[in-house]
């Protein structure tokens, strides 16, 4: 038995000497290039390869079906007061001094994003077109990031497909496209919210990840105040958890928890600083608790609203069965997401948790607030927005073994994601709209700036690409016509500036309008009639009647 282990270790030293003197053994990547042994470490290059060149035409792909539904849509006043607003901050006025700014403002992402836009389009409806598209692209984006965390394979493109699909749902029913593509309101803030979520949970335990959790919900309140109210707090609870849970104060988690809770006074200073400094008002955002007997019916507009958030619930006109269809099954999906964190609560990822209660805390503020009124579903955006990513975790698993599966699942996302896209951007781009009809006639007539209701300003402006200008105003107590208060640039209605010699007023609605205008301005020179709005020309310069506007409370 001895001699036979002494040949053994013998015979086993003799074949480890051979193996050391001959290099080739340990150079499988210098072998023959006819040879396919020598390839293997440069494979996982090539799929990695292939694998960005599938993302980068896939980004491409959704990008030109989002930009083709957004020319479908009408681009209103509220879209042409942001693109007015980037223009002003790219040509001299980046604090917007003089504006008035709606209760969001988009100051620190939307805007910007508009202004670098518009250096290259110019101030047109294209580059509100071109924005919008490139918005959602982001915030898929970023929801489909949180959405591949920890997956591998086809799991991740799967996943990034059920995101867009379930993102996609309002976009279908052409009343309710303007939720996701008709004007940033409220949508970019999901940038702030997933790209908060997605670091504490991927960068948790980095050196800078406070900090810049910090920064990035303070730059989200000043943006739009929703941050405060569901990122925030929804970021702070789950901190808190963990830290409870691991028993200890000094963690991650408590760093991660003290940054959340430092953005809101930060936040704060950092407007009043702006306030002293002589940039834009704004007006309060309206996030006051509704009385107890109104919470029953204020349940009953949020169903409706995440309802028509989805594209399941009348927006307007009545949506097509196979749309409505998609639509519930979109909810069915974020439920069955959600309902799987609740179910593993303890073992879930920080981002998970996170998701949830952020969409706890949006449907709780706009229900028990007086958010809650009809057609405002855009309010509760950051339930679609982290639905998707809850929805796409929840459908697709971590990894897919078998290959006729992986295959079989990546097919039926991707259809699921780009058809209904595909089908929305069929109908040809929108017909000759009211601001178009107005800016081709006042500049065929030589009127260069006036005065109009809210819904034929900004538009027409920039329709014309600020060829033609038209403030906003108001009739006050039907004895005074004042500068509407919302997104308006009082600068608008200096008469050292600017003289206005004309006022256009929309027959039907009226705007508050109407017959106060010939008693106030008097009697005007001529009067024309375009479709349902009537041009009221003087031979004075009106804004020297015009009074100083009703500013909004500090803010």
């Amino acid at each position: 038995m001895g001699d036979k282990r002494l040949d053994d270790a013998g015979a086993m030293a003799e074949q480890r000497t051979q193996e050391l003197s001959d290099p080739i053994q340990d150079m499988p990547d210098r072998a023959d290039p006819g040879d396919d042994t020598g390839s293997g470490a440069a494979r996982p290059r090539i799929r990695r390869g292939w694998a960005a060149l599938a993302w980068i035409a896939g980004g491409i792909a959704l990008y030109a079906l989002l930009l083709k539904i957004s020319l479908t849509q009408q681009v209103t006043s509220d879209s042409a007061n942001n693109a007015l607003q980037a223009w002003d901050m790219m040509h001299g006025n980046p604090s917007l001094h003089g504006w008035i700014l709606g209760d969001v403002t988009f100051y620190t992402f939307e805007l910007p994003l508009f202004g670098v836009i518009e250096l290259f389009f110019g101030l047109h409806t294209i580059a509100v077109h071109v924005s919008m598209a490139l918005i959602f692209l982001i915030v898929a984006g970023c929801a489909a990031a949180i959405a591949v965390t920890g997956s591998h394979g086809p799991s991740r493109g799967a996943r990034a497909a059920v995101v867009v699909a379930v993102l996609a749902a309002p976009i279908l029913t052409a009343s309710d496209a303007w939720i996701a593509l008709g004007l940033p309101d409220h949508f970019g803030t999901g940038v702030f919210l997933l790209v908060s979520f997605l670091l504490i949970d991927r960068a948790a335990a980095g050196r800078y990840t406070a900090p810049l959790l910090c920064a990035i919900l303070c730059a989200g309140q000043i943006s739009d105040v929703t941050v405060r109210y569901v990122a925030v707090p929804a970021i702070a609870l789950v901190c808190a958890y963990q830290m409870a849970v691991e028993r200890k104060l000094m963690t991650r988690d408590g760093a991660n928890l003290l940054a959340a809770l430092l953005s809101v006074p930060l936040a704060l200073a950092i407007r009043r600083a702006m306030l002293h400094f002589g940039w834009y008002l704004m007006v309060a955002p309206n996030t006051k608790i509704a009385p107890v007997g109104h919470w029953p019916h204020n349940i009953a507009i949020t169903w409706v609203a995440v309802r028509e958030l989805f594209g399941a619930a009348d927006g307007g006109a009545r949506p097509a069965g196979s749309t409505v269809i998609f639509g519930y099954a979109c909810l069915l999906v974020v439920a069955i997401g959600m309902l799987r964190v609740l179910w593993r609560w303890r073992t879930a990822r920080r981002v998970e948790q996170v998701l949830l209660v952020a969409i706890a805390a949006i449907v709780a503020l706009y229900t028990f607030s007086t958010l809650a009124s009809p057609r405002s579903p855009h309010d509760l955006l950051p339930v679609l927005q982290c639905g998707a990513a809850l929805a796409a975790r929840a459908l697709v698993p971590d990894r897919i073994t078998a290959r006729l599966t992986a295959l079989a699942v990546s097919g039926l996302a991707a259809v699921a994601a780009l058809l209904p896209l595909a089908l929305a951007a069929a109908p040809p781009p929108v017909e000759t709209s009211t601001p178009v009809q107005l800016s081709a006639w006042l500049s065929a007539h030589g009127l260069r700036y006036g005065l109009a209701g809210y819904w034929d300003g900004s538009a027409v402006s920039v329709q014309s690409g600020n060829q033609v200008q038209i403030g906003t105003i108001e009739v006050v107590d039907g004895r005074k016509i004042t500068p509407y208060p919302w997104e308006a640039d009082l600068l608008w209605f200096d008469p050292a500036k600017h003289y206005a010699n004309f006022v256009v007023i929309d027959v039907v609605e009226g705007q508050g309008l109407g017959s106060n205008v010939e008693r106030i301005f008097g009697q005007p020179a001529s009067t024309h009639r375009l479709g349902t709005r009537e041009i009221l020309i003087y031979r004075k310069n009106l804004l020297l009647q015009v009074r100083p506007a009703r500013l909004p409370a500090t803010n």
